[in-house]
């Protein structure tokens, strides 16, 4: 029902009006920190997996899928476990979201990190405020660690 595909320059003035739309400025704040890295993703920030979620050939969203080692985050203490990764998503085209295809998307990266030798878990931190990702995190398995407020899911 949807493809990944890696996402390309081209892609990013549907990414840039993605982020500006309301149902998603919300909760991807700074959205010129988020073109910087989809700019540079071959380049300094190319540690980052960038996708774009299509749904029959259309685009629809974006995600994305990092080791925590590469990047500067702690993560609460799981960057130190090693193994750990951590995902982003969005349902960019309004008319698209409540269909379950956030499901779709996580469950797409969970499979692709899993792949990764070293994978032992992905770790997520919404705002608590976002119900939608909160909710769906919990449904694709990710248990909340409440002491950290990340939620965790352990890889096979």
């Amino acid at each position: 029902m949807i493809s990944l595909r890696k996402m390309e320059q081209t892609d990013l003035p549907v990414f840039k009006k993605w982020l500006y739309t309301p149902h998603v400025a919300m909760w991807y704040h700074d959205p010129l920190d988020w073109i910087k890295e989809a700019t540079a993703q071959d380049g300094g920030f190319c540690w980052i997996h960038h996708f774009i979620v299509e749904h029959e050939g259309q685009p629809v969203g974006f995600c994305q899928y990092y080791a925590c080692q590469d990047s500067d985050e702690p993560w609460g203490g799981y960057t130190a476990l090693g193994g750990s990764y951590s995902i982003d998503y969005m349902i960019g085209e309004p008319g698209f979201l409540r269909k379950g295809l956030g499901k779709l998307i996580v469950a797409e990266l969970t499979d692709r990190i899993a792949l990764h030798p070293d994978a032992k878990r992905i770790v997520v931190q919404p705002e608590p405020e976002n119900k939608a990702s909160c909710g769906l995190l919990l449904s694709c398995g990710f248990v909340l660690d409440t002491e950290k407020e990340i939620y965790v899911k352990r890889l096979p």
